[in-house]
C-alpha cells in the first residue's frame, strides 16, 4: 500500500507560488509575517494579545453580535460556549472564509472548516492556558450570484435560477423548494438520503435569506465541534471599522500600499487581485456598487447617488453597514473585528493575502499566519481494490490521462516497449567509429555524430510508435483505467473542487466527515488520501 500523504509541491494541481510558499523561499518571506508552524503560534498569540489589550469594547461587540445571530439556532450549546469564551482576553480565533454556495458547493468547503477545527484542537493541547475558537466567516456581502447558484451531485448540476442583486446573504430563499424537488430525484433511496433532504429543508425552506440558511446548514454539520459562524454584514461590527473605512475614502491607503507591493511582485507569479483606487462598495438591499471618487465627489458606480466628502463621512458614521469592503479590504476588516491568529484558505486566497502585508503594516494591524487548507481525495475500498488490481498506486491517478495510460501500458504490455538497451548498444557501436574519426578528417567525425543522433532519434520514434500500437491493442484495459480516473478526478480536476458533500453523505452519513477529521492534520502540509 502506498503512502496516504504526498507534499502539495508534488501535486500538479498546485501553483508554483504555493509550492514556493510552502518551501519558505527567501524571496517570499517579506510577504508574510510568520510561517504557520506550531512553534510560531506563541509569538503570534502574544502579539495579538498586546494589540487587543486596550480594546475590550471589540470583544463585547463581537460576542453581542454572535449571540444575536445564534438566537434561532437549535442545539447551539457548544457554539455558545465558544462565543462566551471570546469575551476573555485569553481567547483567540482561527478563521476560514467561504462563499454562500448552494448547499455548501464543492467538497473543499468541508476541508476548510475541518482544517480550522483541527488546528484549534491542536493549539488547545499545546497552549492549555488559552482558548481557541474556530470561525467560519460567511461571505454574505459578495454579489457574484453566478458563482454560488449551483452544486454538482455526481455529474449532475443542481441550479438555483433567479435574478440577483446586492449582497448574496440578503437574498430571499424563495424558489428553493423547486430546487429541492429536482435534487430529491437525483438522490434516490440511499441509506442517508432522507437526512440530506431534511438538512436542505431545514436550511433553505425554514429561513428567509441565504445567510441564515447557510448558517443553519453549516451548524448542523459541525454543531458538536464548537464552530462559530459569523455574518460580518452587521452595523455593530462595521462600526468598529469606521476609522479604517474613512482612511480608505480619504487617503486610498490600500491602493497605495498594495500597489507598492505589486511593483516588486515576482513576474513568474500571477497577480491574484489588483487594487482599485477605493476598495469599498456601497451596499443596499438593491445593489452593491463601487465607490468612485472624482474631482472631490464620491459617486456610486452606475447610480445617480453621489456624496460630497462631508456627506459621505456622515453617511459612514450613521450607516457603516452600507460600506462593504472588497477582496482587498475584507481581510483587514476581518482582522480588526476578530482576535485572530491564523487564516486558513485555498491557494488562490493565500495568493491574494500575500499581496496585503504592507497594507496591514501601514494600518498597524497584526498580519495573521496564512495556512493552506487541507486537501484530500476520498476513495472507496472498492476503488482502491481496482487500483491495486491494475498494479498502480493511487498517486498514479494524479497524472494526466496520457501519462497514466502510458505508465499502465509499459506495466502490462507483453512486449517490451523500453528501447533503452538498444540505445545503449547503439552508443557503444558508435564509440568505435569515433575512435576511427579522431584519426582522420574532422568532417568525418561530424558525419559520425550526425548519424548517431539520427539513429538514436529513429529508435525513439519507433519506441513511440510501439507504445501507440500497444495502447490500441490494450484499448479496453486503458478505457477502464480512465473511467476510474474520471470517478476520482471529475473533469480532470481535483475531486474537492467538483463534488458536493451530499454525494458521500447520502451513502455514509456523518461518519465520512468524522473520517476526514481523523485523517487530516492542518499543519502537515501534505495532500491526503482518505479511504471510506
Amino acid at each position: 500500500m502506498s503512502s496516504n500523504h504526498q507534499p502539495y509541491q508534488h501535486i500538479r494541481y498546485f501553483t508554483e507560488l504555493m509550492s514556493n510558499y510552502l518551501d519558505e523561499k527567501d524571496h517570499l518571506k517579506s510577504m508574510y509575517h510568520r510561517f504557520p508552524r506550531l512553534e510560531n503560534f506563541e509569538a503570534q498569540i502574544l502579539e495579538k494579545q498586546l494589540e487587543w489589550k486596550d480594546s475590550p469594547i471589540k470583544r463585547t461587540v463581537l460576542t453581542d453580535v454572535l449571540q444575536r445571530q445564534y438566537e434561532n439556532i437549535a442545539d447551539n450549546e457548544t457554539s455558545l460556549k465558544n462565543i462566551n469564551l471570546l469575551k476573555g482576553q485569553n481567547t483567540f480565533t482561527v478563521t476560514t472564509g467561504h462563499q454562500l454556495n448552494l448547499f455548501t458547493g464543492p467538497l473543499y468547503f468541508l476541508y476548510k472548516i475541518i482544517s480550522t477545527i483541527n488546528l484549534c484542537r491542536k493549539l488547545q493541547q499545546t497552549h492549555p492556558d488559552y482558548n481557541f475558537v474556530p470561525i467560519y466567516w460567511m461571505a454574505t456581502e459578495d454579489h457574484d450570484f453566478e458563482e454560488i447558484q449551483y452544486f454538482n451531485y455526481g455529474n449532475k448540476k443542481v441550479v438555483y435560477n433567479r435574478d440577483s442583486s446586492g449582497g448574496v446573504g440578503r437574498l430571499s430563499t424563495k424558489g428553493l423548494e423547486e430546487v429541492l424537488n429536482v435534487f430529491r430525484g437525483l438522490l434516490g433511496k440511499h441509506d442517508h438520503a432522507v437526512k440530506v433532504i431534511e438538512l436542505f429543508e431545514k436550511g433553505y425552506l425554514k429561513n428567509a435569506n441565504l445567510a441564515d440558511a447557510t448558517r443553519v446548514i453549516a451548524h448542523e454539520l459541525f454543531k458538536n465541534d464548537g464552530l462559530v459562524i459569523l455574518d460580518a454584514d452587521d452595523k455593530q461590527l462595521k462600526s468598529l471599522a469606521i476609522p479604517y473605512f474613512k482612511e480608505e475614502l480619504v487617503l486610498q491607503s490600500s491602493f497605495n500600499a498594495v500597489s507598492r507591493t505589486l511593483e516588486s511582485w515576482p513576474a513568474r507569479y500571477k497577480v491574484q487581485v489588483n487594487p482599485r483606487e477605493i476598495n469599498l462598495f456601497y451596499l443596499t438591499d438593491a445593489y452593491r456598487k463601487r465607490i468612485i471618487e472624482k474631482d472631490g465627489v464620491y459617486h456610486i458606480d452606475q447610480e445617480e447617488t453621489s456624496f460630497t466628502p462631508e456627506e459621505i463621512y456622515e453617511e459612514l458614521e450613521n450607516h457603516p453597514e452600507r460600506f462593504s469592503p472588497n477582496v482587498i479590504m475584507r481581510p483587514l476588516y476581518q482582522e480588526v473585528i476578530l482576535p485572530n491568529l491564523c487564516y486558513i484558505g485555498g491557494g488562490g486566497e493565500i495568493a491574494y493575502w500575500l499581496e496585503l502585508k504592507d497594507y496591514f503594516d501601514s494600518q498597524k494591524v497584526t498580519f495573521p499566519m496564512l495556512l493552506l487548507r487541507n486537501s484530500a481525495l476520498l476513495v472507496t475500498s472498492k476503488q482502491l481494490e481496482k487500483v491495486e488490481k491494475l498494479q498502480l498506486s493511487i498517486w498514479d491517478f494524479f497524472k494526466k490521462d496520457h501519462e497514466l495510460t502510458s505508465l499502465l501500458t509499459y506495466k502490462i504490455s507483453e512486449i517490451k516497449i523500453d528501447f533503452s538497451d538498444e540505445k545503449e548498444h547503439l552508443k557503444k557501436q558508435f564509440e568505435n567509429l569515433y575512435e576511427i574519426a579522431q584519426k582522420t578528417d574532422p568532417s568525418f567525425e561530424n558525419a559520425v555524430n550526425a548519424q548517431e543522433h539520427k539513429q538514436i532519434k529513429g529508435l525513439a520514434h519507433l519506441e513511440k510508435r510501439l507504445l501507440k500500437a500497444q495502447k490500441r491493442k490494450l484499448e479496453d484495459h486503458l478505457e477502464r483505467v480512465l473511467k476510474l480516473k474520471k470517478e476520482l478526478f471529475p473533469n480532470d480536476s481535483l475531486q474537492e473542487r467538483h463534488l458536493n458533500f451530499s454525494y458521500f453523505y447520502q451513502e455514509y452519513g456523518s461518519e465520512f466527515i468524522d473520517k476526514i477529521k481523523e485523517n487530516i492534520d492542518p499543519l502537515d502540509l501534505r495532500f491526503s488520501i482518505v479511504t471510506l
